[in-house]
């Protein structure tokens, strides 16, 4: 079985967000993540959060 690399997965989610592109996680651990990226570099993100996963929209 593969294993998914949780750093770098959170990493071309937020590379996503800085290039303008909405990322979607789907767990509680990469949602975290990738707020607290999100948070590091100040990004003007929509997050839309429901019962099965987190959209990260970027707020143009």
């Amino acid at each position: 079985m593969l294993e998914i690399n949780r750093k770098l997965l959170v990493e071309e989610k937020t590379k996503d967000l800085v290039n303008g592109y909405s990322a979607y996680a789907d767990t509680d651990e990469l949602i975290r993540l990738i707020q607290r990226n999100v948070a590091e570099l100040d990004l003007d993100v929509i997050k839309d959060q429901t019962d099965i996963g987190c959209w990260f929209i970027p707020n143009k």
